[in-house]
């Protein structure tokens, strides 16, 4: 029963206090409702506060915009106003200047028509008075027919004919000057130029000869040259073209020959064999095969050396050897190759010295005796063969003309030409360059001098320096300046015609008026 009663006590406990809990819970619930009622109403009264706010604070925004917009738009007015009135007074300031231009314009005009009325009337009386001065002109004219016996046309062409010859005799005067003045200015710089080329040119020359001496080790040497009947010097005779003198001279053989390149191969072998000291006929035809070869070689290595030297690039290889193979050709005693290197340097500081192209100076200079390379294996001048060569290998056009001007055979295209042939004639005229016979020497100065004695008017002829210049005396009387002239440029077309002659001869006409009187 206890138990029941308890567990009774219990369940009434549990639902008045779930009782109390749930009426608790309500009046909670109810109480925060009403809060959150007034909250709301508070907000919404707080909105419509702030929205009252905002509506005012536009609504005083608006008026100040409208205010200041106003203002804007009255400033502008008014700015527009004054450049309205500015514009207005310019224009009545305008309107007033053209006013007074046009009354200007209007007396101007006044007085350009008195001014054209007073002109009439003077351009009528200067009519008359030209018609009085021509009609005064005719008698006149009439009047001095009739005293001097000439027609107007007459005197007129008269007139003409004397101004002509005073002209003339002016201008030749003046010509005269001028020529000399250049001429004394043109060899005055020249002169310059050439001595500072040539000094600043110091090639060494050792004069050929057609003979070469290969020095021996023992005259015992000279058999084994020989050999058995000779067959070992008929072996290399026939090999190189070359004769071998064996004589008394000790320790020696001579190499004759015309053909340095021949000599020069005979020489090598010939010392490589008495080296080795193996000289039978089979061997000798090796070595001077393998010499010929080694020659070609250096050729080819002459070539680009001197073409390295002077500066001068993009030389065909055959070129290059050609240009190689001149070491082995001469001309009067002179190396060709030498002789190229020369013209071509002192080609080259000319034309730097006159501002001209340097570079083909040199080239030309180089290659101007390219001809004389093949001269003796194919038939023709050394100028015709060189300009084949250089146009088969694509040289320039001014090289070709190089090559042929500088014997006179065709108009130079560029000066460059025209130094070249300066630098030709220079470097065969260098003392000691080159060697002629002294039979031939004296002959051609007696040709000469028989040339210049052959023109009407020469008194005496005088070749000097070696040949290179004739002095020629002429009868003053007989041979006048301008005749002078033509004379010198006769005698050297006739010495061109009949003689041959390395570089180039001068001829110098003198004529001398002398007058002579006695006082008694």
């Amino acid at each position: 029963m206890d138990q029941i009663f308890i567990l009774g006590t219990t369940v009434l406990v549990a639902a008045a206090a779930l009782l109390s809990w749930f009426l608790l819970r309500r009046t909670t619930i109810q109480h925060l409702l009403e809060r959150a009622k007034q909250q709301a109403e508070a907000t919404l009264k707080d909105a419509q506060r702030e929205i009252e706010t905002k509506r005012k604070e536009s609504e005083l925004t608006a008026k100040e915009w409208l205010i200041s917009a106003q203002a804007e738009f009255e400033r502008t007015t008014k700015d527009k106003r004054g450049e309205l009135q500015n514009l207005e007074h310019k224009l009545q300031q305008r309107e007033d200047n053209l006013e007074r231009k046009l009354d200007f314009l209007a007396a101007r005009e006044r007085e350009l028509d008195a001014k054209l009325r007073d002109l009439e009337a003077r351009s009528k009386q200067l009519a008359q008075q030209e018609n009085r001065v021509e009609v005064l002109v005719r008698e006149q004219q009439k009047q001095l027919e009739r005293i001097s016996g000439m027609t107007r046309e007459e005197a007129k062409r008269q007139l003409t004919r004397s101004m002509e010859r005073d002209a003339r005799n002016e201008a030749a005067g003046l010509l005269r000057k001028i020529e000399e003045e250049a001429k004394r200015a043109g060899k005055r710089d020249a002169q310059r130029i050439i001595a500072m080329a040539m000094q600043r040119c110091a090639s060494d020359y050792v004069l050929e000869s057609t003979v070469s001496v290969v020095p021996l080790p023992n005259d015992e040497m000279k058999g084994r040259i020989i050999g058995r009947e000779g067959r070992n010097i008929r072996a290399l005779e026939l090999a190189t073209g070359v004769d071998l003198i064996v004589d008394d001279t000790p320790e020696a053989v001579l190499l004759s020959s015309y053909d340095p390149l021949r000599r020069e191969i005979t020489k090598i072998a010939l010392e490589r064999l008495v080296a080795n000291g193996r000289i039978h006929p089979a061997r000798i035809e090796e070595v001077v095969a393998q010499v010929k070869s080694e020659i070609e070689q250096k050729m080819v290595q002459d070539g680009e050396e001197a073409s390295l030297e002077l500066g001068i690039q993009e030389l065909h290889p055959e070129m290059l050897r050609l240009v190689g193979k001149l070491r082995y050709r001469t001309s009067y005693g002179q190396n060709i190759l030498n002789h190229s290197k020369e013209v071509a340097f002192l080609a080259g500081v000319m034309a730097e010295e006159l501002g001209c192209d340097s570079k083909l100076a040199r080239r030309a200079g180089l290659l101007h005796d390219i001809g004389k390379a093949v001269d003796k294996e194919i038939e023709g001048t050394h100028v015709k063969l060189g300009q084949d060569i250089c146009r088969r290998y694509n040289e320039n056009e001014h090289v070709i003309n190089s090559v042929a001007y500088h014997h006179f055979e065709c108009e130079p295209s560029c000066v460059e030409s025209v130094l070249v042939q300066i630098a030709d004639a220079l470097s065969a005229a260098r003392p000691g360059a080159r060697r002629e016979i002294l039979e031939t020497y004296l002959k051609r100065l007696e040709k000469l001098e028989t040339i210049a004695d052959s023109f009407q008017g020469v008194v005496k002829a005088f070749a000097i320096q070696a040949g290179r210049e004739i002095r020629i005396i002429v009868e003053s009387d007989k041979v006048s300046d301008d005749n002078a002239m033509w004379l010198a440029k006769d005698i050297a077309k006739r010495i061109e015609s009949e003689m041959e002659y390395p570089g180039e001869i001068k001829v110098t006409v003198i004529r001398e008026t002398r007058a002579v009187e006695y006082a008694r």
